[in-house]
């Protein structure tokens, strides 16, 4: 599927392509607000952080879900390195 993500290595938004399953996502149902990540999925040698509110998600390269050991704080310590 195609989904338009903020890559802050180029400053702007592009659209990639993407496919969220088992094997590459991490889901996160559990939340304080909305800026809390929801998802974060393997992408070629890349990470991309999804927030559950309606923000674009952010593709961090050079980094995997294992990176951040799976885990959602340190998945939104690493995108706060970034924005």
């Amino acid at each position: 599927m195609q989904i338009t993500v903020y890559n802050p290595q180029k400053g702007r938004l592009e659209t990639i392509g993407a496919e969220f399953t088992k094997d590459n996502t991490s889901w996160f149902s559990n939340r304080r607000s909305a800026s809390d990540v929801c998802m974060i999925t393997d992408i070629d040698g890349s990470i991309l952080i999804s927030e559950f509110d309606h923000t674009y998600p952010i593709l961090i390269y050079g980094v995997s879900r294992s990176y951040v050991e799976f885990d959602q704080r340190k998945a939104k310590q690493l995108m706060r390195q970034y924005e």
